[in-house]
């Protein structure tokens, strides 16, 4: 019989597969035999694991860069530690941490192997060449962003992930201080290649159906980023910012809609987030449409990669709502005094907004960088 399990081909276990949801469900699966390990690998590689479990909210203590993982669905903050840096993240993507130095050399970091009290393993952390965007004064305004070095990337973003799949890994990042965007290619590239530097106050990217697809203020605009060519961005349609909506997300909903949300924040006392609005792309008209529900589609908002998951896979997930932390504005805009507060899950139906529990909010408030949204991985 058990020779007969061992032998199920690859298509029956990936249907098997994709039915799990925790993940001690996947490494039960991993652990039935040789065949069944390798295509629970083999199925992690493809990208399609991370998929399968909800992101986490990472909340740093402000202790010796210690931070912790909250459970936003049942609202508990696990009792992992994870050790990393006191620094900002730039970037969450495909189960990876970005971030940058005052050097500008840019980091990639697995926190799910840096568990305080166990030993690291290797390729925690991957570090790649630094950023020298092209500029007649690249010396004084290293010296000028020193002090800021860890806002340099306003955001990042991974195309897989760089040790499963690292031939087909490319970061690609939004620096400043005109918000325009560079990326990488592991394996391939010893330097960042910069795009176009005519389109500038980019506020966001996201890969969709293979493509690249960056949005500012006015444009909406695809690349390619398969080769180093410096000037292949198309133009795709208008994107403008309606009213005082004040920041812009582009996210893809299950590799079926490409969506953009807006973002209302008041900055008071305290930053305090209002509301959002969702549109979906039309590809044969070329323009943004407005979408005036998620359906069973919760997404995850921050500084890092836009997340989309489908509600009904996770029992205590929320459908048709947007789970949300307080992210990146620009370098002038300080947490203040109260640290990081804008936290929160809006329902789309009925607009209204609420925030987790009282202790976790106090634990974020405590932390002086912004917590950011991460997709758990399993390490099989």
């Amino acid at each position: 019989m058990g020779s007969d399990w061992a032998e199920l081909c690859n298509q029956i276990l990936d249907l098997v597969l994709e039915k799990l949801v925790s993940s001690s469900d996947y490494l039960r699966f991993s652990l039935v035999c040789k065949s069944w390990h390798s295509a629970a690998k083999d199925y992690q590689r493809s990208g399609n694991l991370s998929t399968c479990h909800p992101p986490m909210l990472l909340i740093s203590t402000g202790k010796n860069g210690i931070w912790r993982l909250y459970n936003i669905m049942d609202d508990k903050v696990l009792d992992l530690q994870l050790n990393l840096s006191n620094k900002r993240f730039c970037g969450s993507s495909k189960g990876w941490l970005i971030a940058v130095d005052q050097s500008r050399i840019v980091t990639l970091i697995n926190p799910f192997v840096r568990v305080k009290g166990r030993r690291m393993k290797k390729n925690s952390i991957i570090r790649l060449p630094p950023l020298t965007p092209p500029s007649p004064n690249i010396r004084d305004e290293m010296l000028a962003w020193a002090p800021y070095s860890n806002y340099f990337i306003f955001k990042a973003m991974l195309s897989a992930d760089p040790i499963l799949d690292a031939n087909n890994c490319i970061v690609l990042v939004i620096y400043e201080q005109q918000c325009q965007m560079a990326f990488i290619r592991l394996n391939k590239d010893t330097t960042w290649t910069y795009v176009d530097q005519r389109y500038s106050i980019i506020e966001e990217v996201v890969l969709h159906q293979h493509k690249v697809y960056a949005a500012s203020d006015r444009s909406f605009v695809s690349f390619d980023i398969t080769t180093r060519s410096l000037s292949n961005v198309k133009f795709v349609a208008q994107c403008f910012r309606s009213g005082d909506w004040m920041k812009t997300y582009l996210v893809d909903s299950n590799d079926e809609e490409l969506l953009m949300v807006e973002r209302k924040i008041e900055l008071e006392e305290e930053r305090v987030t209002r509301k959002f609005k969702i549109f979906k792309f039309d590809y044969k008209e070329c323009k943004w449409i407005v979408k005036k529900s998620l359906g069973d589609v919760a997404i995850f908002l921050g500084d890092n990669s836009s997340i989309s998951v489908s509600a009904s896979k996770f029992p205590e997930c929320q459908p048709n709502c947007i789970y949300f932390t307080h992210d990146n504005i620009s370098v002038g805009a300080e947490l203040g005094p109260r640290g990081p507060c804008d936290i929160g899950v809006y329902d789309v139906a009925s607009k209204k907004i609420s925030q987790p529990s009282k202790d976790v909010m106090t634990l974020v408030k405590k932390s002086r960088q912004p917590p950011i949204w991460i997709v758990p991985r399993i390490q099989l």
